[in-house]
């Protein structure tokens, strides 16, 4: 039975600790009031995809940890579903890796391969780099430039140096880590961590001084160049949308040779709780509910009110 155990996760930026417990030398977390949700801890990290799911639930259901559904995904590139449990989708945000010149002369446009050479000429330099207090220190200063990012807050606005190189050192065996510097400044930061021939980015961060130099551009570049070069088979950059299918992240990600790769997530209730909650379409949470324009509109609404607050309070300064 479960005896209390807990897991730190990250939940905006923040670490909270959640119920856990270790299924079959997995840890499952579980998260949420109603319906409580189980799930692989660092699913999409993990170096291989779990066997044999059925009695891995009945594994998980012997533990006693309080959930009422569990979840997990097919992981890529396995996207022809092959279970008979209920489904839905995905959608992530990949790059199919063969060679840096296949990205660079199909995947991505005119436009985005001068940004790049732009970038180059102006001396921004984006270079493979280690973990170090150098490092964290710059990833503190450009986490402390503004408090709003792509109109939300932003969660690593005031983090201290512990909290940052903290967050940064998990999987040190499979990090890939790339810098962007101007003048030997550190302008940007990508974070990737691999998963079998899976890169995922798990940061990616840029300063808003210098947004001018096509950073963010030069750094999707170096990336795909590194997975080439370490043979990874596919990049992957979270979700391809989110909320709304307009969103700059989006366009950002189209614009650089990302595509929409829909994977097949499953759910199955573990409880009659689970059962009702999916029936009612709460098992991926409230916001799924809502129409996409609705959603995306109050989306938008949002970005406003934060940017007119931090103009307000610029101006108060």
């Amino acid at each position: 039975m479960n005896s209390g155990a807990t897991t730190e996760i990250r939940v905006r930026g923040m670490v909270v600790s959640v119920p856990s417990a270790q299924v079959l030398g997995r840890t499952v977390i579980t998260a949420g009031r109603w319906p409580k949700v189980a799930s692989v801890h660092d699913e999409r990290f993990a170096e291989s995809e779990f066997s044999e799911q059925e009695s891995f639930v009945d594994a998980l259901k012997e533990t006693g940890l309080q959930a009422d559904i569990f979840t997990f995904a097919q992981t890529l590139p396995d996207v022809v579903p092959r279970h008979s449990f209920y489904l839905e989708w995905d959608n992530l945000a990949v790059i199919p890796i063969s060679t840096f010149s296949d990205w660079w002369q199909r995947r991505i446009s005119a436009t985005r391969r001068n940004d790049v050479r732009k970038s180059a000429k102006i001396g921004l330099v984006v270079k493979e780099t280690e973990l170090n207090d150098d490092l964290i220190a710059g990833i503190v200063r450009i986490n402390n430039e503004t408090p709003v990012r792509q109109g939300k807050p932003f969660w690593h606005f005031n983090k201290s140096f512990a909290e940052v190189k903290s967050e940064n050192s998990t999987y040190p065996e499979r990090n890939i880590l790339l810098g962007a510097y101007y003048e030997d400044e550190l302008v940007g930061v990508v974070r990737m961590i691999r998963a079998g021939s899976i890169a995922h980015i798990a940061v990616f961060l840029s300063t808003t001084r210098h947004r001018n130099k096509r950073i963010a551009n030069a750094m999707i570049a170096k990336a795909v160049e590194a997975c080439a070069q370490t043979g990874m088979s596919h990049l992957v950059y979270g979700q391809y949308v989110y909320n709304d299918d307009e969103s700059s992240l989006t366009a950002f990600k189209r614009q650089n040779g990302f595509e929409q790769i829909l994977v097949p997530r499953y759910f199955i209730p573990l409880t009659w709780r689970g059962e009702i909650a999916m029936k009612l379409g709460l098992h991926r949470g409230f916001a799924r509910r809502l129409p996409r324009p609705l959603l995306a509109e109050l989306l938008r609404w949002r970005s406003r009110w934060y940017t007119r607050r931090l103009n307000a309070s610029e101006a108060g300064g």
